[in-house]
């Protein structure tokens, strides 16, 4: 019987290196969650995968190395499977191109390049040079989303933005006099959770926070450990000390955008109970804010809208995808409109429909983004 060619095999190894990635989003910090497998195939036998690695919590070790230590000597001239292009500088650690060299690797199937300025390129032309063959480009449009927000930082400074509304059916948010109301289901809930977990920052303004006073945790059992630094943008400061937020400070970071006039006397019982603070310059608005949260080394911004902020971002065209989750109830007359409308919607394209107890989930991504990939 004839043996099939190894690249036959390319897009099934890589679409499991690719779902091995997505298990640490939002965990690995500034380094992306990337996901690598080694296979060896010998003789006529099936393939054989022999390790598995993904971008460790804290964003080290990398996937690469990870899964090396584990193949040990069988990573000798196996084919190494990675959903990024392996790193080729000196950071805190060695080069990841330097690891699969010396671990004798033959050959090395990569999703998507890297656009960081230290790698670019440079990881696949060390390998080429030590005589490993490189196939680029498998599996590149799956490979993209959870590599999204470490993409948006590289190419534009900023983490990939999500603007997250869930609306009633007659377009509201709240009640009249923004009285809260819990407006999807339990099951939607837990899926917002989930994206919470997956995320660097949950961001708010301060109207949500005076009205709704959340937690902006992720509870789910198990991922209780995975909830996001929470950022609220409060230019004034008038968000009061008797905030879930303020006195949960030193158990989930919590960080206030604020004007950089705000008095030392006004921040201290901000301070005293752990929150921290990113100073805005005079006329420096969303678009700054995601700048410096870009500085600060955050890939991925789920932003929780209200009506005010949330219009201003929306209108900013700063929102790089759009979830919005659609529930049967109705608020009636007075009630607080979503900032999300039809215009801002034009510029995106559906990429995900679901049900979800009586509730509708659509997910839209920008159709021109400087921050997601090419595929």
């Amino acid at each position: 019987m004839a043996i099939a060619p190894i690249e036959q095999h390319d897009e099934r190894f890589m679409a499991a290196a690719i779902r091995l990635s997505q298990r640490h989003v939002g965990l690995t910090g500034s380094n992306p969650s990337v996901g690598a497998l080694v296979v060896r195939f010998d003789g006529a036998g099936a393939p054989l995968v022999v390790a598995r690695g993904v971008t460790a919590g804290g964003g080290r070790p990398h996937a690469e190395v990870v899964a090396l230590s584990e193949a040990g000597d069988a990573a000798r001239g196996a084919t190494v499977y990675v959903t990024l292009e392996p790193c080729s500088h000196h950071g805190l650690t060695p080069p990841c191109a330097s690891a699969l060299l010396r671990a004798g690797v033959k050959r090395v199937v990569v999703a998507l390049g890297d656009p960081d300025m230290r790698v670019d390129g440079r990881g696949f032309a060390m390998l080429r040079a030590g005589g490993v063959e490189v196939v680029e480009h498998v599996g590149a449009a799956d490979a993209r989303d959870p590599l999204a927000g470490f993409m948006s930082r590289m190419r534009t400074g900023r983490p990939l933005l999500t603007v997250k509304v869930a609306v009633s059916a007659d377009g509201g948010i709240a009640l009249a006099g923004h009285r809260p109301v819990q407006i999807s289901s339990p099951i939607a809930n837990a899926q917002t959770h989930l994206v919470r977990a997956r995320s660097d920052v949950i961001l708010v303004g301060v109207g949500t926070v005076e009205s709704d006073d959340p937690m902006l945790t992720c509870r789910l059992p198990g991922l209780e450990n995975r909830s996001p630094v929470r950022v609220v943008y409060d230019p004034a400061l008038r968000t009061r000390v008797d905030r879930q937020l303020v006195s949960t400070a030193r158990e989930v970071p919590t960080i206030f955008a604020i004007r950089e006039s705000i008095s030392e006397e006004r921040l201290a019982a901000f301070r005293e109970a752990g929150c921290e603070f990113l100073p805005l310059a005079e006329g420096e608005g969303p678009e700054a804010l995601l700048r410096h949260l870009g500085e600060r080394r955050a890939s991925s911004v789920l932003f929780e809208a209200g009506e005010r902020f949330g219009r201003a971002v929306l209108d900013a065209g700063l929102a790089d995808r759009i979830v919005v989750v659609h529930a049967p109830l109705t608020l009636g007359p007075g009630r607080v409109v979503s900032p999300v409308r039809d215009d801002h919607l034009s510029a995106m394209r559906l990429t995900r429909e679901e049900r979800f107890g009586c509730d509708i989930w659509r997910e839209y991504e920008r159709i021109e983004s400087p921050c997601l990939p090419v595929s």
